[in-house]
């Protein structure tokens, strides 16, 4: 029960920020506001009246492991290492403060080093004792592990010798740390030298990388570590070749920056020792790899398929630590060619592109059709009353909105009210879509990418392409709806007359008019949608933050987007009324007795002649009525929308794979730059020794024994 309520205040915190909005203090910071949603999304409640909000170490996983991401060599059960650097009171549950001092630990620019510091570090010193640390180590060694002796030289020349030892500050913890896994391959590579004559074997030299390098090199390059002593004379491996070995997988991110960048300036995404050597010679300018480092580099990457030339694929096997071997498909697609190969490398972040706004097309067409059918039957009214004539034969038939819509009622019934909503409905989709994305577009062209500022004619610019791209498939769907929706009445007046009409399907409609009449008051269309976007989009863009506030502090809610909607809506709607007069009069089949159009001028010329300006605006405020609530509902559904039907494994911070193929790629990894900081942390723990990474406390009192040991 208590977790019931304990949910029900969270989702009742949640529907009231997001109705609402939400605005973080100045000295709190956007950033802030982000930790503590964070937080209340994987908290529990104690038992207290106070009710404080707290996280064990499972949550805290959850919280910074998002399932889904890569955990090919750091599993998620890893991360609960961190959850001791951020409980700092040894409670087994970290508060809200410590979350928060947790995630400004994570922004610093050494955050991975600090945090395994940390680790080690005495709060009430702020350094790292000697004992302590060589116990915590000892105790974190696996059974297998190769000894490593902390009294060694190099040990010395940090530590200190057994008569003079000192604590570590976190700048000389880091450097050490730095060139720790050299001194575990050298203590390493003696401890398998049993006759010191500078060689080990194949399976020795496995064992040494497996061990000390596991957590960063791909399953299938440590498989096939022993082929290492093919790449000279002999079965055995030198301590030349360990440490060439040694240099790659330390400068692995130096050594994909210089694959990348020959393989763009090569005509087949292929290259060869030669231009990998010149590459780093024009890239660099203090790290030079040797001719050993640059043969081992190669070897491991043209595994499986030795050739003297290769590309991105062949060396994320080497780079990539989440490597696999060519799937099935890819064996079936790799006789294709080169071609074949770099055609699928190029359409990858195209696909995913593709992906991501099918995605959002989706979306915006459920909620644009959500939207157009709320407010229909107010644009039947709209239309019906636009179309009215003074000059009709006998009575008008309306007298106003309101009477206009109750006779709907009382002579076709409330189905009526929806005539022609089917074309309406399958219009939205590509209006919405082509609307948002033109002038998004445009928009960014004249965008300043500094200050993400854009002068207010770019805006207006943007908002009236959005409008004119948008009739090429709205006016169709309208010309139909509207002769739907006048249908009824039409029917009634022949009755009247002693004619029978028959009700038409919009598929008659289509036929009987054909392509060309299909644009029948294009150009009017065009006259009324370029002003409205043009109005809407630079309202709606300036209502946001003007009016509202929408600044990198304040998020605002759906209830705050709705009325910036709705008021944009209003006078885009009203100004652009006698555009669409003009539009509705062009589509409608004039009835017997009515005045005919030839074109914009003849219509506009006898609408004013006949009926006077004040027609112009017929329908303005049904206009308003119906385009102000339809952006609202519109906005409404795809918030929710976005909410219900995420699209998993992209986001806004995503970055797009830039190689396919092969069955692997290198890319940017696609999570948040906290997440990737408490990784790489992990990566620098598990450098001491793979133990650390693995250490999980059975129950409460082993975590504090455990934690004693690291603080006391």
């Amino acid at each position: 029960m208590e977790q019931v309520t304990e949910k029900l205040d969270k989702v009742k915190e949640g529907v009231k920020e997001t109705l609402l909005g939400s605005e973080v203090d100045a000295e709190v910071g956007e950033a802030s506001a982000q930790y503590r949603n964070l937080f209340m999304q994987f908290a529990k409640k104690t038992d207290d009246e106070d009710g404080e909000y707290y996280m064990t170490a499972k949550e805290f996983v959850d919280a910074i492991a998002p399932a889904g991401e890569d955990y090919h060599k750091i599993t998620r059960d890893q991360y609960e290492v961190l959850f001791h650097i951020a409980d700092r009171r040894q409670q087994n549950r970290i508060t809200l403060q410590d979350w928060y001092v947790f995630n400004n630990l994570l922004t610093r620019p050494s955050a991975e080093y600090e945090m395994a510091f940390r680790l080690f570090a005495d709060d009430s010193t702020g350094l790292v004792d000697y004992n302590t640390f060589k116990e915590v180590y000892a105790r974190a060694q696996t059974s297998k592990s190769i000894p490593f002796n902390w009294d060694s030289d190099w040990a010395k020349l940090y530590l200190g010798g057994k008569k003079n030892r000192h604590s570590l500050t976190y700048p000389q913890f880091s450097q050490m740390l730095r060139g720790l896994q050299g001194e575990r391959i050298r203590q390493a590579f003696l401890h398998f030298d049993t006759n010191g004559d500078g060689y080990i074997e194949p399976e020795e030299f496995q064992q040494i990388i497996v061990e000390i390098a596991g957590h960063k090199l791909s399953d299938h390059l440590l498989e096939n570590l022993p082929t290492l002593c093919n790449i000279s004379p002999g079965s055995r491996i030198s301590y030349a070749n360990v440490r060439a070995f040694q240099n790659i997988i330390r400068e692995m991110d130096l050594v994909e920056l210089i694959v990348r960048n020959a393989v763009k300036k090569s005509a087949d995404g292929k290259i060869t020792r030669i231009d990998f050597l010149n590459e780093a010679a024009r890239s660099t300018r203090f790290s030079q790899f040797t001719p050993m480092e640059t043969d081992i580099l190669f070897h491991f990457a043209s595994l499986d398929q030795p050739s003297g030339r290769l590309g991105l694929t062949d060396f994320s096997r080497v780079l990539d630590a989440s490597w696999t071997a060519y799937s099935q498909l890819n064996n079936s697609t790799a006789p294709i060619g080169d071609a074949a190969l770099k055609a699928v490398a190029a359409s990858g972040s195209f696909l995913s592109d593709v992906l991501v706004s099918a995605h959002h097309f989706a979306l915006g067409a459920v909620a644009g059709a959500f939207g157009a059918f709320m407010v229909y039957p107010i644009d039947l009214v709209k239309t019906r009353m636009q179309n009215q004539r003074s000059s009709a034969v006998g009575q008008l038939l309306y007298k106003n909105s309101v009477d206009c819509f109750s006779k709907i009622i009382k002579q076709e019934g409330f189905t009526g009210l929806y005539a022609g909503v089917l074309p309406q409905l399958i219009g939205v989709a590509p209006e919405k879509a082509i609307k948002l994305t033109v002038n998004d577009i445009v928009r960014g062209k004249f965008i300043n990418t500094k200050t993400g500022e854009i002068p207010l004619w770019a805006e207006i610019l943007a908002g009236g392409s959005a409008g004119g791209c948008q009739v090429i498939f709205t006016n169709p769907l309208e010309i139909v709806k509207i002769r739907l929706q006048v249908q009824g009445e039409a029917i009634r007046a022949a009755a009247r007359e002693g004619e029978q009409i028959k009700k038409r399907s919009a598929l008659w409609i289509v036929r009987h008019l054909g392509l060309k009449g299909l644009y029948k008051g294009a150009s009017a269309c065009l006259l009324r949608d370029v002003p409205f976007s043009a109005i809407y989009f630079p309202t709606y863009s300036h209502l946001k933050r003007d009016f509202f506030g929408e600044s990198p502090t304040k998020k605002l809610g759906v209830l705050q987007l709705l009325t910036a909607g709705a008021i944009a809506g209003m006078p885009a709607a009203y100004l652009t009324t006698p555009c669409d007069v003009i539009k509705t009069r062009l589509q409608v089949e004039a009835r017997k007795g009515d005045s005919s159009y030839s074109g914009l001028r003849d219509c506009a010329r006898k609408i004013m002649r006949e009926e006077g300006p004040k027609a112009f605006f017929k329908g303005g405020i049904a206009r308003i009525m119906r385009s102000s609530p339809q952006f609202g509902f519109t906005l409404a559904g795809y918030e929710v929308l976005q909410t219900l039907l995420p699209l998993h494994g992209h986001d806004d911070h995503a970055a797009a794979p830039s190689v396919v193929g092969g069955g692997s790629t290198l890319s940017e990894v696609n999570a948040p730059l906290p997440y990737l900081r408490c990784r790489n942390a992990l990566k620098l723990i598990n450098d001491l020794d793979l133990g650390f990474g693995k250490i999980k406390a059975q129950n409460s009192e082993q975590s504090k024994s455990w934690l004693g040991a690291l603080r006391n």
